[in-house]
C-alpha cells in the first residue's frame, strides 16, 4: 500500500492507527527516518507500506476472511460500516507483519513491526468482550530496535472509535460513551546503540468519547493547509484548526493513567555512563475542557563522573481550558489577526500550576571551576480564580532553598553575606495573596523570606480599591486601575535568627570590640532615630522602645503594625508627596510596635 499526500489514502492509514493502537510507538521512528533538515530542503519523502497477515481464524464471525484481511491490513475506512456491526466469538491473528519501506531521494530503508497474537473475543455488533495482543516488535531502526509486551483491554468499542472519528455515522449521538475499559499493557524495551530503556506497565481504568464535529477529512486537511500554508495561514485555516482542537478537547473522558515508570541506560557524547529514570507517573482524570494533572516520582538524570540532577517529586497541575473553549466556539468560522488581538486574553487557559520537591543537583558550573550544588526542599505554584487570563489567586513557596557559597562574587548582597563568614544559604520564600471581588480588596496574607539560622520577615497587609477594571480587558482602564490601589494596613513581623550577632559581631570587630559591647549602643541609637522620625505621633515613645528592645538582643521578634487612619488608605499620590517629605505619611498612619 502506497503513502501519496491524498487525503482519502492519509484517512484509511490514520484510521486503521486508531484500531492498533499499539502500533503508535511506530510513528516517532517513522518520522525520524523522514525528517528533513530545514536548513536544505531535500527531496520529498515517499514511504510504501506493505502488510502481511499470514493466517486469520475466524470463529463464528459475520464478515469473511478477505474482508477481515482487508481490514487489517489499513483498508480500514472501505470497511468501516461492516467492521462497525462485527459479530464474532473469536478472531485471532496470530501475526501482522508491517513493512515500512522510505525513500528520500536515491536512499531507502526498511523498518519491520511485527504484531503477536492479536485476539479478538466475544465481539458484538462493533464491541469485542476483550482484545489482547501478546507482544509486538520493531526491527531494522536505523539507531535500534524496539520490543512491547503485551497489552489487554475490554469491551473495546470498535463501532465507537470509527463514529468518533467519522468513520460511520453517528447522528445524534452527543454523549460519551465507553471506547474500551481495564486497559493493561506490560512495558517493554527499546534499545540502541548509546542506551537501553526498559519501560514499566500501563494501566488505566476507562476511556470514553463522543463523535467529533469534524471528520478525519477534515482534520488532515486541516493539517495539509496549515503544512503548505507555512508561517502565514489564511484565517480559513486558523479558524478551522481552532474550531477543531476546541472539539477535541471536549469530546474525551478518561480514568487517570498509571504509569510504573522507564529506566535508561547508556553513554553520553564522551562514553560516560547516563542514566535517566522515573520511578512512576500518574496522568489525572481527562474531562471535557480539562488537561488532567500530570505527577512523576524519582525523576534521576546523572551522568557518572561529571554530575546529577534528581527531582523527588513533580506534578504539572490541571488546566482548565472551558474558557477559552467557549471564545472559539462563539467565533467566527474565519480568524483573522485582528480577532486573535482582540480575544488573546480571553483564550489564555486557567493553568492551576506546577510544584517540585526533593531536587538534588550537583553539575559543573560551565564558566567556572566550581560545582553548582543545589537542593530545594519543595516549590510550588498555585493559581486559581482566572480574571480574563489573569489568575486572582496567587500562593507560591519554596523551602529549604539550599546552595553553598562561592569564596568570591559580584553579587553585593550575596558577598556581604560572604564576608560575613557565611558559607551556604538555606532560604525560603512565600507569597500568598488573593482578591475579594465584593469588598474591591487585595489580601496579601503572606510574602514572607527566610533564611536559616539568618531571619524570617514576614508581610501582610490589605490593599483596598481594587477594582473588577484592574483585571479587565481594557488596558488604559486596568493602569487607572492600578494608580488607584491603595494601603489600608500593613504589618511586618521581624525573627532574628542569629543574623544580628553576625553583623554585630563583624561591625565590632572593626571597632576592635565585641558584639555584646556594641548592641547597647546601637540599640539607643536606632530608638533615638525612630522616635526623631515619628515626632507628633502618640505611639512613637512605645515604638522606640521595641526597636531598643529588638536591636538590643532582648527580644528575638519585631512587630510593626500601621493601619491607616482615613479609607481608603494610602495611594499613590501619598506616597509621591512622601519622596521629599517622609514625615508626611506619619501623620496619615496608626502606628504600633510590639518586640518579644
Amino acid at each position: 500500500m502506497m503513502i501519496s499526500p491524498t487525503s482519502r489514502q492519509r484517512l484509511g492509514a490514520v484510521a486503521a492507527a486508531c484500531l492498533l493502537s499499539t502500533a503508535l510507538s511506530a510513528g516517532p521512528a517513522w518520522a525520524q527516518k523522514v525528517k528533513t533538515p530545514a536548513a536544505e530542503p531535500a527531496a520529498a519523502p515517499v514511504t510504501d507500506f506493505t502488510v502481511e497477515i499470514p493466517t486469520i481464524a475466524a470463529v463464528g464471525s459475520n464478515l469473511d476472511e478477505a474482508t477481515l484481511r482487508d481490514i487489517f491490513s489499513g483498508n480500514v475506512a472501505s470497511h468501516a460500516d461492516e467492521l462497525a456491526g462485527l459479530t464474532a466469538t473469536s478472531i485471532t491473528i496470530p501475526e501482522i507483519l508491517v513493512k515500512a519501506t522510505t525513500t528520500i531521494g536515491d536512499a531507502s530503508s526498511d523498518t519491520v513491526i511485527t504484531f503477536s497474537d492479536l485476539v479478538l473475543t466475544d465481539v458484538t455488533d462493533g464491541v469485542a468482550g476483550s482484545v489482547k495482543l501478546a507482544g509486538s516488535s520493531m526491527d531494522g531502526l536505523e539507531e535500534g530496535s524496539a520490543e512491547m509486551g503485551p497489552f489487554a483491554a475490554s469491551n473495546f468499542n470498535i463501532a465507537g472509535v470509527l463514529g468518533t472519528y467519522g468513520l460511520v455515522d453517528a447522528t445524534g449521538q452527543t454523549e460519551l460513551e465507553t471506547i474500551y475499559t481495564d486497559l493493561q499493557f506490560e512495558g517493554g524495551t527499546l534499545t540502541t546503540p548509546e542506551v537501553s530503556c526498559n519501560f514499566g506497565p500501563v494501566t488505566a481504568a476507562e476511556f470514553k468519547a463522543r463523535p467529533l464535529k469534524y471528520s478525519f477529512a477534515d482534520i488532515i486537511g486541516m493539517a495539509e493547509a496549515m503544512e503548505r500554508e507555512g508561517e502565514t495561514p489564511s484565517p480559513e485555516t486558523i479558524g478551522k484548526a481552532l474550531h477543531i482542537y476546541a472539539d477535541m478537547f471536549t469530546a474525551f473522558e478518561s480514568s487517570s493513567v498509571e504509569f510504573a515508570g522507564l529506566d535508561c541506560k547508556g553513554t553520553d557524547d564522551e562514553d560516560r555512563p547516563l542514566t535517566v529514570a522515573i520511578k512512576g507517573m500518574t496522568m489525572g482524570g481527562m474531562s471535557p475542557g480539562i488537561y488532567p494533572a500530570i505527577t512523576m516520582d524519582g525523576l534521576e538524570f546523572a551522568v557518572e563522573g561529571d554530575g546529577h540532577f534528581n527531582i523527588g517529586k513533580l506534578e504539572i497541575k490541571q488546566t482548565d481550558l472551558s474558557g477559552p473553549i467557549a471564545v472559539v466556539e462563539a467565533a467566527p468560522a474565519a480568524i483573522d489577526e485582528a480577532w486573535l488581538e482582540a480575544n488573546m486574553r480571553s483564550l489564555i487557559p486557567a493553568f492551576a500550576g506546577f510544584s517540585f520537591a526533593d531536587v538534588d543537583m550537583d553539575v559543573p558550573d560551565p564558566e567556572t571551576d566550581e560545582r553548582i550544588v543545589i537542593g530545594i526542599g519543595a516549590f510550588e505554584l498555585a493559581l486559581d480564580a482566572y480574571r480574563n487570563g489573569i489568575p486572582t489567586d496567587l500562593y507560591t513557596s519554596a523551602s529549604n532553598f539550599v546552595f553553598k557559597l562561592p569564596a568570591q562574587t559580584d553579587d553585593e548582597q550575596l558577598q556581604q553575606l560572604i564576608d560575613l563568614g557565611v558559607t551556604s544559604l538555606d532560604l525560603g520564600f512565600t507569597v500568598d495573596a488573593s482578591w475579594n471581588e465584593a469588598e474591591d480588596t487585595i489580601a496579601i496574607d503572606d510574602v514572607s523570606v527566610t533564611g536559616a539560622n539568618l531571619a524570617t520577615v514576614l508581610l501582610t497587609g490589605t490593599l483596598t480599591n481594587a477594582t473588577e477594571a484592574l483585571f479587565g480587558l481594557n488596558e488604559n482602564a486596568a493602569m487607572a486601575a492600578a494608580m488607584g490601589l491603595a494601603i489600608n494596613h500593613l504589618r511586618v513581623d521581624v525573627t532574628d535568627a542569629g543574623l544580628s550577632d553576625l553583623i554585630l559581631t563583624t561591625v565590632a570587630a572593626e571597632q576592635g570590640s565585641d558584639a555584646a559591647t556594641m548592641r547597647p549602643i546601637f540599640a539607643g541609637l536606632a530608638e533615638g532615630t525612630v522616635v526623631g522620625l515619628l515626632a507628633g505621633a502618640a505611639d512613637a515613645q512605645k515604638v522606640g522602645a521595641a526597636i531598643n528592645s529588638f536591636v538590643s538582643g532582648k527580644a528575638k521578634q519585631l512587630t510593626l503594625d500601621m493601619t491607616a487612619k482615613e479609607e481608603p488608605g494610602l495611594g499613590m499620590f501619598d506616597f509621591m508627596a512622601a519622596e521629599s517629605d517622609p514625615a508626611s505619611l506619619i501623620g496619615k498612619v496608626n502606628i504600633q510596635a510590639v518586640a518579644k
